[in-house]
């Protein structure tokens, strides 16, 4: 995939003299102009945030007040800088459709000008996507799964502003060699506690915490979500056109896993805009010339390089733009010094967090990053000897068919594999007694042979068929072929980074998803990259279809047809999962339609309400004593942070050893509270017990 890329920009090199990368000349496009603007302001407004919260996070004074006071004049210099230099949507000028000689023209040709339903249709499902989430959007506060993790992080740095985390061993006495502060998602290391994952997505829900508390934190997830399929349309128009944006903003926005990460406070929506918000942008500036070309390659280097500060695994999704950087730096392209500096700048934030503030978290999963450490070493090594070699002499020219067609073939070849992939290979892994525990349970309900150290990655193609359908994946795989042609015949130069990084995120993530088998959760690792790549790919093949037939003499009405087909194609298996459309007995006719899948069924809801009642029943003078084992694991630090008392966990909790504490806890000026999850629990220590929190929800 490398080669694609290398050859791609050789041709838009040795085409630049005659238009094939343009400035802003051209024809007026108000609709475009709105539509490619309106779709990078998530991407900027996130940039300022994340830039202006890290250095007063590391600081200790992440407060609103110093965010708005830095925050804000960030966003206004970078939406400036970047709306201002957007060189809209129309397609490029008479140079990009021709082809060479040898090959016949780009079916795929499209008007000049953007029609207004095209952007008002993007826009209004965006919105109602936010909507709809908006309705259905979880409160998972109680740590069990990443969002609550996510939710207990920023709500200590939104009232605290700073980390790590306290213990308040004083507040136990000198009992503190009893008990012990970790619990899931927060690991103690020394006299503090250090919370899990890295902090960007923390540092965005804190405005939630800051305007409206718990409650408002949750429902940013919709909003993250919004703006994610938002930035994904805008990046569909660039690539593909206008008028199909609104198609592939509607099948990401169906998606189930979309849906599932955007009614919970996941990582992956606000990634998705840092991730593909940098690649609108990459491709704004070769739109571009002169100076905005330079400050659309900073700005879209900038938000592709901070993905590590939201997601570590974006560190894996980023590489490819290492070496594309190397291809524009040897054939003497403006944009590559400021790509390069804004990837780096990004990264540097990404690495800072992760050393600083979250290192045992990525001690924890040291045996991923190392490896991947490596590559890009290996790959910036690489990327430098070739920038070295051939600076000078310029890319090679490809001569034949030879390569073109090997490529082409690779597409399949790799999706076959992955199809054929279960039936050759089993995967396990050496996992931990809780994952082996859980994993088997899940065998169990689904009658599947008992293999706890199972993880089914074999399968993971499978996934995508589940959540997006089997059209999706063969029209996708078609248009990674034709496009892989193009890119190095020097046809599509636009698309040789999206391709290249959507190839290479597709195919590692599919090889080694990285994550316990459990789904849907499982399925947030397709969310950033995996599913729009396809959906992107798909849409452009249905696209040159319609072109194609229509060189080929059909009238319009089958061009309507077929693409109409087609759409249907990759909305429907979509739907299909997300709303679970069936049948049963019933009705005037003996049957009846059902919808039974997720779309429409709430899960992880009243927690803000339990909680609040929770804190409520605690003294504010207390200082908290866990006895249940999975109770501390799920409420230290929601204890610590939200109730505002110091909280431990006691693993040995034997009557003499929890009378020391008590004692311990009144000497230090604090009310003992003892927490279990039953009334028999706390039946030996003496005191009367009193129920506090009884919540009956829905998990995923």
């Amino acid at each position: 995939m490398i080669a694609v890329a290398r050859t791609s920009l050789a041709g838009s090199a040795r085409r630049a003299g005659r238009g094939l990368i343009t400035g802003p000349a051209g024809p007026a496009d108000p609709a475009g102009q709105l539509l490619g603007r309106l779709s990078v302001l998530p991407v900027l407004l996130l940039m300022a945030w994340l830039l202006a919260g890290l250095p007063l996070l590391l600081l200790g004074v992440f407060t609103p007040v110093l965010m708005l006071l830095l925050a804000a004049p960030l966003a206004v210099l970078l939406v400036a800088a970047g709306l201002r230099w957007i060189p809209g949507l129309r397609p490029q000028p008479a140079a990009e459709s021709p082809a060479p000689a040898a090959e016949s023209p780009d079916p795929a040709a499209e008007p000049a000008r953007t029609p207004w339903w095209a952007a008002a249709a993007v826009i209004v499902i965006a919105v109602a996507f936010g909507a709809d989430q908006m309705i259905y959007h979880a409160q998972q506060l109680i740590v069990m799964r990443d969002p609550a993790a996510y939710i207990q992080f920023s709500n200590w740095i939104a009232g605290h502003g700073s980390l790590p985390i306290p213990q308040d061993r004083a507040a136990f006495g000198g009992t503190h060699h009893l008990l012990t502060f970790d619990s899931f998602a927060s690991y103690q290391v020394g006299g503090v506690v250090v919370p899990q994952f890295m902090a960007g997505l923390p540092m965005l829900l804190a405005a939630g915490f800051w305007i409206g508390g718990a409650a408002a934190a949750t429902a940013m997830a919709p909003v993250l979500g919004a703006l994610a399929v938002l930035t994904f349309g805008g990046l569909a128009a660039r690539l593909i056109g206008p008028r199909w944006a609104p198609l592939a903003a509607l099948v990401l926005a169906i998606a189930l896993p979309m849906q599932f990460t955007s009614r919970s406070t996941y990582s992956e929506p606000a990634a998705a805009i840092l991730f593909l918000g940098g690649l609108a942008l990459v491709i704004d500036s070769l739109r571009a010339e002169g100076r905005a070309s330079r400050i659309c390659a900073g700005l879209g280097g900038l938000a592709l390089g901070l993905t590590l500060l939201v997601r570590i695994d974006g560190a894996s999704d980023i590489l490819p733009v290492i070496p594309y950087a190397g291809l524009l730096l040897i054939s003497r392209r403006p944009q590559a010094l400021p790509l390069l500096g804004g990837l780096v700048a990004g990264g540097l934030y990404g690495a800072v967090d992760g050393l600083v503030l979250s290192r045992p978290y990525l001690a924890n999963i040291k045996s991923s990053l190392i490896p991947l450490a490596l590559l890009a070493v290996v790959v910036v090594a690489a990327t430098g000897v070739a920038v070295v070699l051939l600076r000078r002499r310029g890319l090679p020219a490809i001569q034949g068919n030879l390569l073109p067609n090997a490529v082409t073939v690779l597409a399949f070849l790799i999706m076959i594999g992955f199809a054929l992939r279960p039936y050759v290979q089993t995967v396990h892994a050496a996992l931990n007694a809780p994952t082996q525990a859980a994993m088997a349970d899940w065998q169990r309900a689904d009658r599947l042979p008992v293999q706890p150290t199972r993880l089914y990655y074999e399968i993971s193609l499978r996934w995508v068929f589940w959540y997006l359908g089997v059209p999706a994946v063969v029209l996708g795989t078609a248009g990674a072929a034709l496009l892989a042609r193009r890119c190095l015949r020097g046809r599509a130069p636009l698309w040789t980074l999206p391709l290249i990084t959507f190839a290479w995120t597709i195919v590692t993530t599919l090889y080694r998803p990285a994550i316990v088998p459990d789904q849907p959760w499982a399925s947030r690792r397709l969310v950033p990259a995996v599913l729009p790549g396809f959906i992107l790919l798909a849409v452009w093949t249905v696209r040159w279809l319609g072109g194609w037939l229509r060189q080929q003499g059909y009238g319009r009405g089958g061009q309507v047809g077929v693409t109409a087909l087609c759409a249907a194609a990759l909305a429907g298996p979509a739907a299909q999962t997300t709303l679970g459309l069936g049948v049963s007995d019933g009705g005037p006719l003996g049957l009846r339609p059902t919808v039974s899948g997720l779309a429409f069924t709430p899960t992880y809801r009243g927690e803000v309400h339990a909680v609040d009642g929770l804190c409520a029943a605690i003294p504010r003078d207390a200082a908290v004593v866990i006895v249940d084992s999975s109770i501390a694991d799920n409420f230290t630090q929601l204890i610590r942070g939200m109730c505002h008392v110091p909280a431990a966990r006691i693993h040995d909790p034997r009557v003499a050893a929890v009378a020391e504490v008590t004692r311990g806890i009144r000497l230090a000026g604090h009310q003992p509270v003892l927490l279990a999850a039953r009334r028999r629990e706390l039946r030996p220590y003496g005191a009367a017990a009193r129920h506090v929190m009884a919540l009956r929800s829905t998990q995923d």
